[in-house]
């Protein structure tokens, strides 16, 4: 396993089931109160270029109940706001924490980060990978599905960060993969070409009926993510069709679960009859970002 968490890529599929079977033991043992503290005395300093709260909150609370501490630094109030160069900064925090947890907007800068940084460095959320989200995400569907390996998985809305990490787990993982997008909000073509060449079963289509048919698990994200709010109007328009609704559920698997990373514009890419439906399971899935996470935390971190 890799010093550092980019990408899904990082990881083998071996690597993956180590961290669902200590996600499950860990929140085990947080549902019985038996404190776990791996990481006793350890400091996590976490930068945050975007607004968060799942993020946030997960890696605190986590850090808390693993024994240790996490520090929130928001990059406008640190010397990187004012044009400390990243490799300055990533080599005097490796010098205080034991790990870092950065959301940022470049992926670059984050990949800048971790080369020089002496400690492990999580992506907490990037332009290109939201891979803490997949994590949880997959061992979300492990709780509710017997083989999640072999499950048809449905993207519908924008070709983003988190469309892209569904791209790793589907190399990574080997399940069938549909991504159904507007077009010119695909996503990116590099990813979904190294992803085929490992022999992904991925489909790339603009219309959500086909990507939707007989799939076991559901997935959307909001139209307009995090730096993109001035194009909000202009995909509004391009994503009508691509909601998931009662008419679109239909059309998958009766057993089908449905999940969203949250935030979500309730009503535009997922109706509220959906998200409070039955066969959602979004609120297991954010409760698990702080159980996998606990479980990445403590598998890079740990002395």
């Amino acid at each position: 396993m890799n010093k550092d968490f980019l990408a899904l890529s990082d990881w083998t599929l071996e690597d993956l089931e180590s961290i669902f079977s200590l996600t499950r033991e860990l929140k085990q043992k947080q549902k019985e109160g038996t404190p776990h503290p791996l990481l006793k005395g350890q400091t996590l300093g976490m930068i945050f270029e975007k607004s968060s709260t799942r993020t946030r909150v997960s890696f605190e609370v986590g850090m808390f109940q693993l024994g240790g501490h996490a520090l929130f630094l928001h990059s406008g109030t640190t010397q990187m706001g004012r044009g400390e160069p990243i490799k300055d900064t990533a080599r005097v925090m490796s010098g205080y924490c034991d790990g870092v947890m950065a959301r940022t907007y470049s992926h670059q800068a984050l990949e800048e980060f971790a080369q020089n940084s002496y400690v492990p460095v999580i992506n907490g959320l990037s332009d290109l990978y939201h891979p803490c989200q997949l994590v949880a995400d997959i061992f979300t569907v492990t709780e509710h599905k017997e083989d999640y390996r072999n499950l048809k998985y449905c993207w519908i809305g924008d070709g983003n960060n988190m469309a892209n990490s569904w791209i790793n787990a589907a190399a990574l993982v080997g399940f069938e993969l549909r991504i159904a997008s507007p077009k010119g909000y695909e996503p990116d073509k590099e990813i979904v070409a190294l992803a085929k060449k490992s022999g992904a079963k991925i489909l790339l289509t603009n219309d959500p009926r086909e990507a939707a048919a007989g799939a076991d698990v559901l997935n959307t994200d909001v139209w307009a993510s995090m730096g993109q709010e001035s194009e909000q109007q202009k995909r509004a328009k391009a994503f009508t069709g691509f909601q998931i609704n009662a008419d679109i559920l239909k059309l998958a698997d009766p057993e089908a679960v449905v999940m969203h990373c949250l935030p979500a514009h309730r009503n535009e890419e997922i109706t509220d009859e959906v998200v409070e439906g039955p066969q959602s399971i979004i609120f297991n899935e954010a409760e698990n970002r702080l159980h996998a996470q606990k479980a990445i935390l403590a598998t890079l971190m740990a002395h």
